[in-house]
């Protein structure tokens, strides 16, 4: 999906936000991308195209730092539950919040939040959507 954004709304979100999306070199760069990209994870649906755009590079950005000084190779061997887990903890959102989104039950969101039960194809594309991630993560 590309997404048409406004160069001005963009400059002025990069304003609002007090950040120039760059390859971070340091620990403080990389705090002050991940600050950014936790409150616009958290704006879900509700996040301009503007938004969505600076939050992907930010996405890329933090990847690139954390895979070339933290080697977060195990992060890619996390089951798909822990990283759901890891989105619902700094989005702040509840499981009670994916109730429409990923299912109508209750207990099958929470047996897929702990693990008890695998995500489908489709259910992890629903989480994609509704996290505005890529669906691979939740497979």
């Amino acid at each position: 999906m590309t997404l048409t954004i406004n160069r001005e709304n963009y400059l002025k979100l990069l304003d609002k936000v007090q950040l120039i999306p760059k390859v971070i070199e340091t620990e403080a760069e990389y705090e002050l991308n991940l600050a950014v990209a936790e409150k616009l994870i958290a704006k879900k649906k509700n996040r301009t195209p503007e938004e969505t755009t600076l939050l992907r590079l930010l996405v890329k950005l933090i990847e690139d730092f954390e895979e070339n000084n933290y080697g977060l190779k195990e992060w890619q061997n996390l089951p798909p539950h822990e990283i759901l887990q890891h989105l619902l903890e700094v989005s702040h959102t509840k499981q009670a919040d994916l109730v429409g989104v990923v299912s109508s039950s209750k207990g099958l969101i929470s047996a897929i939040v702990n693990g008890k039960r695998a995500i489908s194809k489709e259910q992890a594309k629903k989480l994609g959507e509704y996290f505005n991630l890529s669906p691979s993560l939740f497979i």
